[in-house]
């Protein structure tokens, strides 16, 4: 059977967004290659005419999902979104409560941590751009506070969702969330 041009390629991203939400709402170890196909609705035998390993399809996924939400932060940034903004809409109940669609680095950071150098040296680049970006928008200090400040705000802003996801407390996650806001506020703010 002869294919439309692209045709390859959209499959590959429609298995690379499967995967993604799969991932981030299970977690990488939890997700199998015969779940992510059925639910790409291929064949188990498709997806390595696309991907050598999972592994491979994880650090593609991580790649891809960091690279866009790098993109939509640069917008903010060039159209002129403040800080708070960003920190706000990252700690908020709707970006806690769909992982899925939320920040990877928030749902699978634990995991990363156990995963081959290559994984890692994907992820680590990628966090290391975001916080570069995020550098960019902080106003006050040196360029060595300005890297010190980001680093903090994107530490607090992953750990404070993570933790606002894990508790079984609806109340003190969302004083998780209202408590790192101000927290990172302060912090990008601080002269």
């Amino acid at each position: 059977m002869r294919y439309d041009k692209g045709h390859k390629d959209e499959t590959r991203r429609h298995i690379l967004d499967v995967a993604s939400t799969q991932f981030r709402e299970s977690g990488i170890a939890a997700v199998g290659l015969a779940g992510i196909m059925s639910e790409a609705g291929l064949t188990n035998g498709a997806f390595y005419t696309h991907f050598a390993s999972k592994e491979e399809l994880v650090r593609e996924v991580l790649t891809d999902a960091l690279t866009r939400r790098e993109e939509r932060h640069r917008a903010n940034l060039e159209s002129g979104v403040a800080l708070e903004t960003t920190i706000r809409d990252y700690l908020s109940t709707r970006h806690r409560d769909h992982a899925g669609k939320g920040c990877p680095t928030a749902a699978l950071v634990a995991e990363i941590a156990r995963h081959p150098k290559a994984t890692r040296d994907a992820f680590t680049g990628k966090v290391a751009d975001f916080i570069t970006l995020m550098t960019e928008q902080i106003r006050h200090g040196s360029a060595k506070e300005r890297r010190r400040k980001s680093i903090a705000i994107y530490s607090t802003m992953v750990g404070a969702l993570q933790l606002a996801r894990a508790v079984n407390d609806k109340t003190l996650s969302d004083e998780i969330l209202e408590n790192a806001v101000e927290a990172a506020v302060t912090i990008a703010n601080a002269r």
